[in-house]
């Protein structure tokens, strides 16, 4: 086992997880300026495709209706249209690109088909285009216009069919590339198609509800013993419910608590409010209300809306039969909060800080392009080692996809994208997936679910802030995946980002403003709440892509907005502790040099040093103009050492090169845990030796608060009557004797020579602090 993990620690440290810098063939150098958006794809390498477009076809049979299709040959790769049955005018508007590298013979042919069944499909005719004499077409040039072209039969003679299409050679900027069959994925056919597309998705725009229960009137409760006669609030927006506090059966009773939920324009959903008596398992409805949510009031600041008495619908005591009673109400508050912006990303590095009302958006500051050109090295991510992969981009409400590289390790994309910018402090994530729809279209849907999953790859994050402006950076990303066996590297991501703002002023301003709207200061969600409706927001986006044509499955959206992210994992708190330490590690530097400084290390440093703080002391207006000049000259100095190249995965820092294969099946384990046994009870054990250190950490830093609390509170009475006597010696000579000198008899008095000192002790402040009592003695 040793052994084990010693090789694979020797091979981790063989990968290469740096960013590296690349020298793409792309068109760069343009500015943006003004609020137009960019056009051009100038961030990627241009791909020449042959393009085809089929779109309907005459005169097929004289006697009765076809089943025809087309077939588009181009060497060993072929596109079928969908069969249309029994017509004679069929219409299919059909678009084909065939990348020109992979383009070895110089004849395109186009084949209608008339579909038979039990017999061979009958040729219906033929025709063909020299590769040669098609036409280039560059946009912004109008697209080609079709034609009808007479066929031919076996023989190469005319016939009657005709068919109308076009053929020219363009690019990945032409408008028909998004919607067109392309040679990337010649092994998928039919359905599968839609698969493999590029598309845009744009999540929907979400609000938070805030439903509060003030009070009901003249419920009319049953009769029952113990707590099954408690009752509690529910509602229930869609698929969600959210409960109440118990309170005591009571015919008028309070709440004044907030229920939240998530929920999407444009309201379509009603909201159930239920009275519930018994506990939560078991429990019977008292009385109910529904409210539309297109009815309910919207605000955009922290004014309370006004509270509304609703008829509550009661339930008669026969089971089925229900009336209307208008004697029972209930008390709430309801408010669509637009002031809001819903977080459906962690919000270290989120992509979108707007509120949720359209009224409350200020206009973008500037507008980032994105060129996703390729991957080099991808593992084999199916069993029969092949990796059909596509990238999926976030920014904000925009969710972009690239088009599927069927089975290819090193995928060629070259697509670019653009997004509004609105604030510079945001993150766009990239990440890389293997599509699982494939796998489970080619075994005819024979494959197990787990195997129809999109895998994940890899993932990258970069912060706008950390980009200069209008500049382009082309670099390699290592795409890391973390494993139950470890992190590995997984290939690597080449992108071309530039950030573009026509006025720095502007940019500049949205330092000085709050990271989040208004109303998350004046009206603050609890940590609990924000968790919550993180996770109501990620399952709303979820169904809505869901929806989409090709759809974004759940394991993606996941991993994109990495919901994840604050389950407990012994590799995340390592890594949080590091980080910590190294944020404390100037203290611990400042502490050192002073113990050198105070031992008399070095006597020059010593004396200079006493001298410095003499300085300080009888000129103490030179005190804030040396900090910041000292700050001015740090950041002068290392302008010029400046991170020059965006952020990317930190192995080191995200302890994944360190973590045993343990602590990662933990962190994989699902939430509520799915191990039982001994692995639980190992998991357990190590999570309360780590949760004991932190209990005693806590309890040391409550003790040393309690000391200093008990200094005058007179629970050790001589050491309370020492301190005021303490207290009064120091008024009198802090009133005659200036503070300059007293710091001076300190300072003289803490760097004295070890020659005047006997012996190393604690200093008596330090040791009559420790003799306070505390309330570490009355705990259990």
């Amino acid at each position: 086992m040793a052994n084990q993990n010693e090789n694979q620690q020797q091979k981790k440290q063989k990968e290469d997880f740096s960013l590296k810098v690349t020298t793409p063939n792309i068109n760069a150098g343009r500015v943006i300026s003004g609020d137009r958006l960019p056009t051009a794809f100038d961030l990627v390498e241009k791909m020449q495709f042959l393009f085809a477009r089929v779109v309907k076809a005459k005169r097929l049979c004289a006697c009765e209706p076809a089943n025809p299709y087309v077939k588009v040959n181009l060497g060993s790769f072929t596109g079928t249209t969908r069969c249309l049955e029994k017509t004679t005018t069929p219409e299919w508007n059909h678009v084909f690109a065939f990348s020109r590298d992979r383009i070895q013979v110089p004849v395109l042919e186009i084949v209608v088909w008339n579909k038979k069944c039990g017999d061979p499909d009958e040729l219906l005719g033929s025709v063909a285009f020299t590769i040669s004499d098609v036409p280039m077409r560059v946009p912004p040039d109008s697209p080609l216009a079709p034609q009808w072209y007479k066929l031919e039969d076996q023989k190469g003679v005319k016939i009657e069919v005709e068919l109308m299409l076009s053929v020219w050679m363009g690019t990945q900027a032409d408008e028909a590339f998004p919607e067109a069959w392309h040679s990337d994925a010649a092994e998928t056919s039919g359905e599968n198609i839609a698969h493999t597309r590029s598309k845009v998705y744009i999540s929907p725009r979400l609000w938070y509800l805030r439903v509060n229960v003030i009070q009901a009137q003249d419920l009319l409760l049953k009769v029952k013993s113990g707590n099954s006669s408690d009752i509690f609030i529910q509602g229930v927006v869609g698929n969600l419910a959210l409960r109440s506090r118990f309170r005591k059966s009571n015919a008028n009773p309070m709440w004044n608590e907030d229920l939240l939920f998530v929920v999407e324009e444009p309201f379509d959903d009603c909201l159930l409010v239920t009275i519930e008596q018994g506990s939560y398992m078991k429990h019977e409805r008292v009385g109910s209300c529904v409210v539309p949510l297109k009815n309910v009031q919207q605000r955009t600041d922290a004014t309370p809306p006004a509270s509304v008495w609703y008829n509550l619908h009661m339930q008669k005591e026969n089971k089925g039969e229900e009336k209307l009673k208008f004697s029972s109400k209930l008390n709430m508050r309801i408010s669509l909060d637009g002031g809001y912006h819903v977080l459906d990303e962690a919000t270290h590095y989120t992509s979108d800080l707007r509120p949720s009302s359209r009224s409350l958006c200020k206009p973008s500051i500037g507008v980032l392009e994105l060129g996703i050109l390729n991957a080099v090295g991808l593992s084999p991510m199916k069993k029969d080692n092949r990796t059909d992969a596509f990238c999926v981009a976030k920014y904000g409400p925009k969710w972009v996809r690239t088009r599927t590289v069927v089975d290819s390790l090193s995928p060629k994309w070259n697509e670019q994208y653009t997004w509004e910018v609105y604030d510079p402090c945001t993150v766009i994530t990239i990440a890389v997936f293997d599509n699982g729809n494939l796998s489970v279209a080619k075994s005819g849907g024979g494959k197990k679910p787990e195997e129809a999953v999109d895998k994940r790859i890899g993932k990258v994050r970069i912060r706008l802030s950390t980009l200069e402006s209008d500049k382009i950076y082309t670099h390699s990303y290592p795409l890391i995946n973390l494993q139950t066996q470890g992190a590995k590297k997984m290939g690597e991501i080449q992108l071309a980002v530039r950030f573009s703002c026509p006025s720095m002023l502007n940019v500049l301003q949205t330092y000085a403003q709050p990271l989040l709207p208004r109303m998350h200061y004046t009206s603050p969600l609890s940590r609990f709440q924000l968790d919550s409706l993180r996770n109501q927001a990620a399952v709303i986006t979820t169904l809505r892509f869901r929806r989409a044509e090709p759809p974004l499955s759940k394991e993606v959206v996941e991993y994109m907005v990495d919901m994840g992210a604050n389950v407990w994992s012994m590799r995340r708190g390592k890594a949080q502790f590091y980080r910590i330490a190294g944020l404390l590690s100037v203290v611990v530097f400042a502490a050192k040099q002073f113990h050198e400084i105070h031992s008399w290390k070095s006597s020059m440093t010593t004396v200079v040093s006493y001298l410095m703080f003499l300085l300080i002391i009888f000129l103490p207006k030179m005190i804030l103009p040396s900090a910041f000049s000292f700050l001015l000259m740090v950041g002068i100095w290392r302008y010029r050492t400046r991170p020059r190249y965006p952020s990317h995965m930190d192995m080191s820092l995200s302890q994944a090169d360190t973590a045993t294969v343990e602590e990662l099946e933990e962190e994989f384990d699902p939430f509520p845990s799915k191990v039982s046994g001994e692995n639980l009870k190992k998991r357990y054990d190590r999570l309360r030796a780590v949760a004991g250190r932190v209990v005693e950490v806590m309890a040391d830093l409550a003790t040393q608060g309690e000391r200093v609390q008990s200094l005058l509170s007179w629970r050790d009475p001589r050491a309370t009557v020492l301190f005021v006597i303490f207290c009064f010696v120091a008024v009198i000579v802090t009133y005659f004797v200036p503070f300059r000198i007293l710091m001076f008899i300190w300072l003289t008095y803490v760097l004295r020579p070890p020659r005047f000192r006997s012996f190393d002790i604690p200093a008596v402040p330090q040791n009559f602090l420790r003799r306070m009592p505390a309330k570490s003695d009355a705990m259990l």
